[in-house]
């Protein structure tokens, strides 16, 4: 009788081992770490893409760019060198979608105040409006961090062109002219490459957390 029990304990020692071990394997095979997909032209929806692009499949970036901020200052593609940020399209007379998407871009500047790897970036589709005047005054108005966030204006071509042929964010508005687009609720998430590897509905809270969950993700790629 006491050999049986010995060899029942045996036996459920071994049992318990091996269960721990098969749970540790389940569990890491269920947590495995999955990157942020890299979206090229060719997986967006056409109406937000450039014709010239709109099947390029591989290597899509970020173009060089040089814009104003709120502050008068120049910002290029250095500014945001070896950073992750987050670009939208705006306006500051806009009276419907981008007084929400601004507050939620705040909401997003607050998770990420002491985060030197991150910053936000927002361009104004109507420069002939918004003078470096007027976004400095809307920056104050709004509670926009000038380290973590620059508001940019400056030549209308070039931000069109980056809104449709870098960012992929905007719709034309379909009459033809190369300078009207219709902007939209997009945030886009964009990786140290200067590569975009997501987009979220800037009016959205749900979005939003799924950005910032994101970000975090985007981060662990590179401590990889």
């Amino acid at each position: 009788m006491l050999s049986f029990f010995k060899d029942y304990k045996l036996f459920a020692i071994v049992f318990v081992v091996i269960s721990i071990i098969i749970i540790g394997i389940i569990y890491n095979t269920l947590n495995v770490y999955q990157p942020l997909p890299v979206y090229q032209p060719s997986m967006v929806s056409t109406e937000l893409v450039d014709s010239t692009l709109q099947y390029k499949k591989k290597y899509h970036k970020i173009a060089d760019f040089s814009l104003i901020n709120q502050n008068g200052k120049t910002i290029t593609q250095k500014d945001y060198e070896n950073k992750i940020y987050v670009a939208d399209f705006f306006f500051t007379t806009c009276p419907t979608i981008c007084p929400i998407m601004t507050k939620n871009m705040t909401l997003i500047q607050k998770e990420i105040l002491n985060d030197d790897e991150v910053m936000l970036l927002s361009h104004s589709v109507t420069p002939e409006i918004d003078t470096v005047a007027q976004l400095k005054k809307y920056a104050i108005k709004k509670g926009v961090n000038d380290k973590k966030w620059n508001l940019v204006t400056g030549d209308k071509k070039q931000i069109y062109a980056l809104a449709r042929k870098s960012y992929l964010a905007v719709k034309d508005n379909g009459d033809g002219g190369p300078f009207d687009i219709i902007h939209t609720e997009n945030f886009m998430l964009i990786d140290k490459k200067r590569q975009i590897r997501g987009f979220y509905d800037g009016t959205n809270t749900e979005e939003i957390k799924r950005l910032l969950d994101d970000i975090t993700i985007l981060k662990e790629e590179y401590n990889q």
